[in-house]
């Protein structure tokens, strides 16, 4: 089963404000995008993870990135590195997302450091690529879990996950 993907991110707009004559504007159009063929390589991926998910009041979502995790076929997945994660986090949602800093085996991937966490607020999102061979790495039984919590009591939130990575 052969992977492709493109993950782009971009911001599109203008500003613009009224002068005394005339009113200026300023253009802004940026794109970056990474394209990923099949492979464990620089620019390659053969592992992809989608899923919406919900968390209850307070809890957390533990992702093992090793061997638990299932494929659109069904399949389990093992990503020993991971080159893309997207998650957008519902905009009914009341609580943020905080995503990182798992109480034991924590991935650290592009966090820096096991403790270190992101909030997704509610219609946001958090996209993270890289196209190197290396990716960041998935240690399988001590850096393998990726967490996403529930920022606060009251009620659950919901979000939309992919993550893309390699095998080897």
């Amino acid at each position: 089963m052969p992977l492709q993907a493109t993950i782009k991110a971009a911001i599109r707009g203008s500003h613009t404000r009224a002068l005394d004559l005339a009113a200026a504007a300023f253009p802004l159009d940026k794109v970056a995008s990474i394209e990923l063929l099949d492979g464990v390589g620089v620019n390659q991926a053969d592992r992809l993870f989608t899923d919406q998910r919900t968390i209850t009041a307070s809890a957390n979502d533990d992702l093992d990135l090793a061997a638990v995790l299932t494929d659109a076929f069904g399949q389990v997945i093992t990503f020993a590195r991971v080159k893309a994660i997207l998650i957008v986090a519902a905009a009914a949602n009341v609580n943020d997302l905080v995503v990182g800093a798992a109480a034991a085996n924590a991935f650290v991937g592009p966090f820096g450091a096991s403790t270190h966490t992101i909030k997704v607020r509610p219609g946001g999102m958090l996209l993270l690529a890289c196209a190197d061979a290396t990716g960041w790495a998935v240690t399988a039984g001590t850096g393998d879990i990726l967490r996403v919590a529930n920022g606060a009591g009251g009620s659950s939130v919901v979000y939309d996950i992919i993550i893309i990575g390699a095998s080897a």
